[in-house]
């Protein structure tokens, strides 16, 4: 059974959501990270940067969130992935934790960056459900648990995006976001 190393209030809870979404049995192994159980040699073993998320997935092991979510689709997704749909997937993967994530967290950036970002986001939302069309992918998992945080952690005020929220507010209302992101 896949293995997935996380902590408490960490990005391990991202790839719990979508493992929830593909219905993958997994085992959550929890570490304390106060205790420092993500500095251990066992540990290590799996990530050598001693951060979490991580997975063992049979004989494979992999780290880092967004690999680990690609992986995910590539493997138990519901259909083969043609290296365009992957270089789609990786294309927003990328932009949420190299992009997005940096624009909306670090604070020095926020206000330049948050309508470059927030705008196009809008824009598409409008036009449809999900950010590539009417099915929910691992995009929405990637984009969505960034857009997911920020009335959870900052209380921006988004209300200039009305289309972002209501995206915020169907995919936090997803079952598998709930006995994840949203049970913590």
């Amino acid at each position: 059974m896949l293995k997935l190393y996380g902590g408490a209030r960490s990005r391990a809870s991202i790839v719990q959501w979508y493992l929830e979404e593909l219905a993958v049995p997994y085992e959550f192994v929890m570490l304390d990270m106060q205790a420092g159980e993500h500095r251990q040699p066992e540990y290590l073993k799996i990530n050598p940067m001693g951060k979490v998320p991580a997975i063992v997935d049979g004989d494979f092991q992999l780290w880092e969130s967004g690999a680990i979510l690609l992986y995910l689709a590539d493997k138990y997704g519901k259909t083969p992935l043609s290296p365009e749909e992957r270089g789609i997937f990786s294309q927003w993967a990328l932009f949420a934790n190299a992009t997005l994530g940096p624009g909306i967290f670090v604070e020095a950036n926020r206000e330049r960056e948050m309508p470059r970002l927030l705008t196009p986001l809008q824009e598409i939302l409008e036009q449809q459900p999900f950010l590539l069309g009417h099915e929910f992918t691992v995009a929405d998992v990637v984009v969505g648990s960034i857009l997911a945080y920020i009335p959870i952690m900052l209380k921006l005020d988004l209300s200039g995006y009305p289309a972002v929220l209501d995206y915020i507010k169907r995919i936090s209302e997803r079952p598998a976001f709930q006995k994840s992101i949203g049970g913590r």
